[in-house]
């Protein structure tokens, strides 16, 4: 029985990319470039390109996206689970919802719009009571404002993968 060769990529390189992957919130891109390389070379293998081969077609064409936006679709996930008390006790406690908060009415709750907490350090912003709700508030109000965990992730990928191969 022959095995073909993205389904081995898949368990064995892209587990381990997303593997924790929430710690790299944040980081500058110049720390995140190893990770890249390893999810390049794993596109090329699967596709049995050289070297020399423009990554970002092949990426398109696996609909892999690159390790950035890999990051960034794990804790809108978070987030999103967050949202809808659907995660550990524990992080839904970190982040507020603006949708939450009943004693107001604005414009941020028709949105889902999560409270941003201020810190003084740069380090404090990577943590995930901050980068979470930064993230989420960037996204467009038509993907926050999804409540299928289901149709979250697709709309989600769809917009993440736009931003990295449409530019």
């Amino acid at each position: 029985m022959q095995r073909k060769p993205w389904n081995l990529v898949t368990s064995l390189v892209l587990s381990r990319l997303d593997y924790c992957n929430v710690i790299g919130a944040g980081l500058p891109a110049s720390t995140l470039m190893p990770l890249q390389r390893a999810q390049n070379a794993a596109a090329r293998l699967v596709l049995g390109l050289d070297r020399r081969s423009r990554i970002t077609t092949a990426l398109r064409d696996l609909h892999w996206l690159p390790v950035k936006h890999r990051i960034t679709f794990k804790v809108a996930t978070l987030m999103h689970q967050g949202l809808h008390r659907r995660c550990p006790a524990y992080l839904a406690d970190l982040v507020a919802f603006s949708s939450i908060d009943f004693h107001r009415q604005l414009r941020s709750t028709t949105t889902r719009a999560a409270a941003i907490q201020r810190t003084r350090t740069h380090f404090g912003r990577r943590a995930f009571s901050v980068c979470g709700p930064n993230m989420w508030n960037s996204l467009p109000p038509s993907v926050r404002t999804v409540d299928s965990n289901s149709s979250f992730r697709r709309a989600l990928k769809t917009h993440l993968f736009q931003l990295a191969f449409n530019n």
